[in-house]
């Protein structure tokens, strides 16, 4: 549907709320906005108006997005690791006695 406001045409889709309130963004709009699945969006309220916007770029949003330099440490084989060499100087203190 086109409306025209302010002599601008403006284009209006609409959609259903269910019962939780949950709404589907239309595939046109998360074309436009650039949305893909998962991602999260902004709601912008100006008054009565809302306004459904890609969200800021913040760290929590780029998170995972670049891949480490260095794969990260098992830490159960560096547990291991220590035990093994703890259990070893008991050993040779308990040698020494």
């Amino acid at each position: 549907m086109q409306l025209i406001t302010d002599n601008r045409t403006v284009k209006q889709v609409t959609a259903t709320v269910t019962q939780r309130g949950q709404v589907t963004i239309p595939a046109e709009i998360q074309r436009i906005l650039g949305i893909k699945p998962r991602e999260k969006v902004a709601f912008q309220i100006e008054g009565k108006a809302v306004r459904l916007l890609p969200p800021a770029f913040t760290l929590e949003s780029a998170y995972g997005s670049v891949k480490p330099r260095q794969t990260p440490e098992n830490f159960t084989n560096l547990i291991r690791s220590a035990k093994e060499e703890k259990a070893k100087h008991t050993l040779q203190k308990l040698r020494r006695i």
